[in-house]
């Protein structure tokens, strides 16, 4: 099997290839020009490794939670390339892709969603697939729920953001790690395997909130 990955839902722009069990990737930070970057750097991998965008089996993206403009992004190029062919499409969440990234087997993952509220979830490892003990949600940090049980690692930038996140039962904080596409791959080889991808039309982000921004009266309260 050979699929791409797209993972755009933070400040880095990533894009990986999976070809027959070996992982290539590119990433960077993007700021605002995720849309400009993600294809070129596919298409270098590609070239690299003498392969066009139409001998992909399957493409994969992250499809969050995360930047709302971020995640419509990699859907999109996801089904761009897939519509040409056709291929299936998997979507693969943000907050699984970095608790992947740990290498831990209990994660708590949190991303800084902006308007004082974090993206989180406590995921545990069982054999090869994570399982959600507390679901993916949006929530204020100072009322983001605390894991059941030891041996909780934090990640994501949602614990540099807010410190207080800090005071859960952790065993350790990795502030800097963010989802990849290399993790997104990782985690969607084995799903696209089963049979688990999509049709391109039926692909779509997983924004866990719809709230973009602040209104101008929230804002003056310091909401």
């Amino acid at each position: 099997m050979r699929f791409a990955a797209i993972e755009t839902s933070t400040e880095w722009c990533s894009v990986a290839l999976w070809t027959r069990g070996e992982i290539a990737a590119i990433e960077r930070r993007a700021g605002n020009r995720h849309a400009e970057l993600a294809l070129p750097m596919l298409e270098r991998l590609l070239a690299a490794a003498g392969m066009k965008a139409m001998d992909l089996d399957a493409v994969a993206f992250g499809a969050g939670p995360g930047s709302f403009t971020g995640l419509r992004i990699a859907c999109g190029v996801a089904q761009g390339l897939a519509f040409a062919r056709p291929v299936p499409v998997i979507g693969i969440s943000t907050l699984e892709a970095i608790a992947h990234e740990s290498g831990a087997t209990r994660v708590v993952a949190c991303l800084d969603a902006r308007m004082h509220e974090v993206y989180y979830a406590a995921l545990e490892k069982r054999g090869a697939r994570w399982r959600e003990v507390i679901p993916a949600q949006c929530v204020a940090p100072r009322l983001a729920p605390r894991p059941p049980g030891d041996d909780w690692v934090g990640c994501g930038n949602g614990f540099a953001a807010y410190p207080e996140l800090r005071e859960m039962n952790l065993t350790g904080v990795h502030s800097d790690l963010y989802p990849s596409a290399a993790a997104v791959a990782s985690l969607a080889a084995p799903r696209l395997a089963a049979g688990e991808g999509v049709d391109a039309a039926l692909a779509a982000p997983a924004y866990v909130r719809e709230k973009v921004a602040l209104t101008v009266e929230e804002q003056r309260r310091g909401r």
